[in-house]
């Protein structure tokens, strides 16, 4: 019988997990910073940076867009026309009608049936050029987070989770879609039957427009409590379903681990949480249009109400016409339902403005790793590949450094085996070297050129890192091979495969080099997975090779198979290994023991064996392991 495990009090853990989960859903520093202050200064900050980007994305279409406002002022203008021409006809046609005079009648219904045709062709013109800008802006807009998503630093990409990244390009740019396929027009439109039916109120007869008038205050104040209140509602729905979206792509991702460990209850639990954040955060949002929407009714049934009373009065008196108290009306009424669209819409609105506040400020982001301004171009000619680290410090936090001041040089075509115990700072180098991340003292120079002043594309067709995890892309396994060299013929794909020693199982596939591989190469077993890694490096061709525990997840068989491959491989290359297997190392020229930072042992594998110290160490436990 197994003893019964106490459990933690669930609520406070719940409400633990959800704070950490919110910390998850902010993220980096810059956006952290605007989207938890509620300050009106960050506000500011996140309108000013969400408006830049729209303008960017409008101003390729100004033509386009003139001629948009140009059918929607004739669609406008088309259905003003309605009411008016109701007076026309009770004023002015009904008289002569009596009399046997049908000219004027016919008039106004033939202008009346022109206003429509007049309204319905703007209108279609209207939403086929709009939908053509619509989606060329959402074109744009995508080309441009996902390509600054790929050029953004590999620190940006470690605090910055895939979940948030998903969210960017998926919830939020659904949200401004929304807005764009289906409300913007209604949203223009009503705005402008707003201000074109005050300005014929007033025209119309004043003293009933005085009595409108009266309607105004209240209104002014229910629009500004919406806008204002909505404004930060909707701040923290996007805030929510990004948090939904970050939890549910970080559990998939990690399928093995929950189910391994039977967490399936436990991440529900989390999710739970963070949905029903959501849930809570959209409920708010909608109470406000609850209270916004009848209280824009009320305000205008009473006001209709008013005026038909004093206007039925001001008749009585000859005052004014029934023609003209009708169209009054009608006007009226037009005035108070696109105000009432307006509160619907606004939905849309405040949604889409909150995703485009975190769309600007992802765009906002730069790399920690800037291209240089003037490129300095790398030597050519043979001897290429030297590598030197001068006075190096570095740390993934201020508070706790992991290089300080590392002096080391590798000379062009040295294979260089980097070991020592786990945090000694070996992948660190592998990073500075690949610049993942910068030194955040001294420099690291490739043939006597710092880094910093290298374009990106010379530094990577110059240095390539493989590590334990390499990646495939869906797409065959030729595809994956000519991931670095995507000029390379087949020959040159299958020379690669043979010299790795990955031929033979890649001919043996159903399709041999045109085999599918699945996602993240599922259909490969991890051996076979870093062998098409080794060949895609080795096709790349590069004067500096990186192998980050490269050869670990291999079995004995694989394994020997790419040692025998190394040699080809490695040869005239500038290469540094980091291992923790020594059957790896014992093919280095040279072996460096870090510990904590720091070389505490330099020199060839053979001779560090005999001297007694750390690697000594380290290669007779090795040995002892294999026994």
């Amino acid at each position: 019988m197994t003893a019964a495990v106490p459990r933690r009090d669930s609520g406070r853990e719940e409400a633990a997990t959800a704070d950490r989960w919110r910390g998850v859903a902010v993220g980096p520093d810059a956006e952290r910073s605007t989207a938890e202050d509620t300050s009106p200064q960050a506000v500011a900050r996140l309108r000013s940076r969400s408006r830049v980007l729209l303008r960017d994305l409008l101003r390729p279409h100004r033509s386009r867009l003139g001629l948009a406002v140009a059918l929607l002022l004739a669609q406008n203008g088309a259905a003003m026309a309605g009411p008016y021409l109701v007076m026309l006809g009770i004023d002015r046609a009904v008289g002569p009608l009596r009399a046997g005079d049908v000219a004027p009648l016919v008039a106004v219904a033939t202008a009346f049936v022109v206003a429509a045709a007049v309204e319905y062709a703007a209108r279609r013109s209207f939403l086929t050029l709009s939908s053509r800008i619509g989606q060329a802006i959402l074109l744009d807009l995508r080309r441009r987070v996902y390509g600054h998503f790929l050029r953004l630093s590999v620190a940006f990409h470690e605090r910055y989770t895939s979940g948030r990244m998903v969210s960017r390009l998926t919830s939020d740019l659904d949200s401004i879609a929304e807005l764009v396929d289906g409300g913007i027009d209604s949203l223009v439109l009503a705005g402008l039957s707003v201000v074109s039916i005050a300005g014929i109120l007033l025209w119309l007869d004043l003293p009933l427009a005085a009595v409108t008038l009266l309607a105004f205050p209240p209104l002014i104040w229910l629009s500004r409590w919406f806008a204002r209140s909505s404004a930060s509602a909707y701040r923290r729905t996007r805030e929510a379903v990004a948090l939904v979206i970050v939890h549910f792509v970080e559990s998939l991702r990690g399928i093995r681990a929950v189910q391994a460990y039977r967490r399936e209850r436990r991440n529900e639990e989390i999710f739970a949480v963070v949905n029903d954040d959501y849930r809570v955060s959209s409920r708010q949002a909608f109470r406000l249009i609850a209270t916004y929407s009848p209280g824009i009714k009320v305000i205008g049934n009473v006001t209709v109400a008013v005026v038909l009373c004093y206007g039925g009065l001001r008749v009585l008196d000859g005052q004014t016409g029934v023609g003209v108290l009708a169209a009054f009306l009608l006007y009226l009424r037009r005035f108070f339902d696109p105000m009432q669209e307006l509160s619907q819409f606004y939905n849309s609105l405040q949604s889409a403005t909150a995703a485009l506040e975190k769309l600007a400020g992802v765009l906002d982001e730069r790399p920690s790793v800037p291209e240089p301004a003037r490129p300095v171009p790398l030597p050519t000619g043979p001897g290429r590949g030297t590598v030197t680290f001068r006075s190096v410090g570095f740390g993934y936090r201020t508070d706790a450094p992991i290089l300080t001041g590392l002096d080391l040089t590798v000379p062009a075509g040295q294979t260089v085996a980097l070991v020592g115990p786990t945090g000694a700072g070996k992948s660190t180098l592998a990073k500075l070297l690949a610049r993942f991340h910068d030194p955040t003292t001294g420099s690291v120079h490739l043939d006597g050129v710092d880094l910093r002043d290298l374009a990106d594309a010379d530094l990577r067709a110059a240095v390539v890192l493989v590590t334990q995890e390499n990646h495939l892309f869906t797409g065959t396994v030729a595809e994956n091979i000519r991931f670095g060299r995507p000029d390379a013929d087949d020959a040159a794909v299958r020379h690669a495969a043979r010299t790795i020693g990955a031929h033979d199982f890649i001919a043996a596939l159903p399709d041999g080099y045109d085999t599918e591989v699945h996602r993240r190469g599922g259909r490969l077993s991890a051996g076979q997975r870093q062998l098409v890694a080794f060949a895609r490096a080795f096709l790349a061709d590069p004067a500096v090779l990186i192998l980050d525990e490269a050869t670990s997840s291999l079995d004995v068989p694989t394994e020997r198979t790419v040692q025998h491959a190394l040699g080809t491989i490695l040869a005239d290359r500038t290469a540094l290994v980091i291992a923790h297997r020594l059957s790896t190392v014992e093919t280095a020229d040279r072996v460096l023991v870090l510990d904590d930072g720091l070389i505490v042992e330099d020199g060839p594998p053979g001779r560090l064996v005999t001297t007694g110290g750390r690697y000594a160490d380290l290669h007779r436990q090795w040995r002892d392991s294999l026994r």
